[in-house]
């Protein structure tokens, strides 16, 4: 074991042949055979947590430590710390020792290492930054339909509509399918995170933008269309985050992130009365602190509205 000081380096961000090299060279910490085991993640999870490992792994061989066996917690605490003067972020850390504790955890599980080091291993607590707030006039903008609409201004209304009157990520309504909403019942069937699947009820105008866009979808589609795919982008395939982004963008006159019409509906749910529990259900949220962060957004507008009203404020 490397029984001298850490070297300061967090180790940067490590790149597909970076990857490719450490899961070969360094076969003992079986990077691969973790990574085909991340289940139940989303895709863009499992890249993250995968190339923190492999970011943790050129720390660790940088530092003579080429065996997971010969990694201590101190070991893991100098490499959180490393990070931390670089200045990332809370909520980056705490992924990262979330990433690093499942795969201790997993290599013990395998009888690779007979003491998990990432026990007791503490991650930063992450600053609880208010969600921004669709603007009523953007959000009507977005919500409109223009006249004499084309095919593709109706898509992009339906989109707008189920994520607003859903309040749902933007990977789930990527991930809807044309089976996915019962037109009758308002209904719609969403799978979330960790592939969980639940029923969000959406309202009547956002069922008629689903059902006038359905009745066009035909004109968007061409042979690399998958059949199943609810929305399709300008190249037929389905609709993807960065499309979205783009939906909003230019109907909005302030940029708009997918997210805040999440942060919207919540907010508007709980300031119109809405149980707290009700709306963790309504977003998918495995616990309820995440949904508390949307009480103290509606706290905040409280405080807004007694300040610009009240005689005495």
């Amino acid at each position: 074991m490397n029984g001298g000081t850490p070297k300061a380096l967090g180790g940067p961000s490590v790149g597909a042949v970076e990857y490719e090299a450490l899961a070969h060279e360094y076969q003992a910490f079986a990077l691969e055979d973790y990574a085909l085991n991340l289940d139940g993640l989303a895709a863009p999870t499992k890249r993250a947590y995968r190339g923190d490992i492999a970011q943790l792994i050129s720390y660790l061989v940088a530092n003579n430590l080429d065996d997971p066996n010969q990694v201590t917690r101190t070991h893991l605490r100098a490499w959180l710390g490393n990070l931390t003067q670089q200045g990332l972020a809370k909520s980056t850390l705490a992924r990262k020792v979330a990433a690093v504790r499942r795969y201790f955890s997993w290599l013990a599980r395998n009888q690779v290492l007979s003491i998990d080091p990432s026990l007791r291993l503490s991650a930063p607590k992450a600053g609880s930054r208010l969600p921004d707030l669709v603007h009523a006039e953007d959000l009507e903008a977005l919500l409109t339909t223009p006249e004499d609409p084309s095919a593709w201004d109706l898509r992009d209304v339906a989109v707008v509509e189920v994520l607003y009157g859903g309040g749902l990520r933007v990977s789930e309504v990527c991930n809807l399918d044309s089976g996915s909403l019962d037109l009758e019942t308002g209904l719609l069937r969403v799978v979330g995170k960790g592939s969980k699947e639940r029923m969000v009820p959406i309202h009547e105008a956002a069922c008629l933008a689903v059902e006038r866009y359905l009745r066009v979808r035909s004109l968007l589609l061409n042979q690399d269309s998958p059949t199943p795919a609810l929305f399709v982008n300008r190249r037929g395939i389905r609709l993807g985050p960065r499309d979205v982004a783009r939906i909003l963008n230019q109907g909005s006159e302030r940029p708009t992130h997918p997210h805040a019409l999440r942060h919207t509906y919540a907010t508007h749910l709980l300031d119109g009365g809405a149980d707290l529990r009700v709306v963790q259900e309504l977003l998918g949220h495995a616990s309820l602190g995440t949904t508390q962060i949307y009480t103290h957004v509606s706290k905040e507008r409280l405080q807004q509205v007694y300040d610009r009203t009240h005689p005495r404020a």
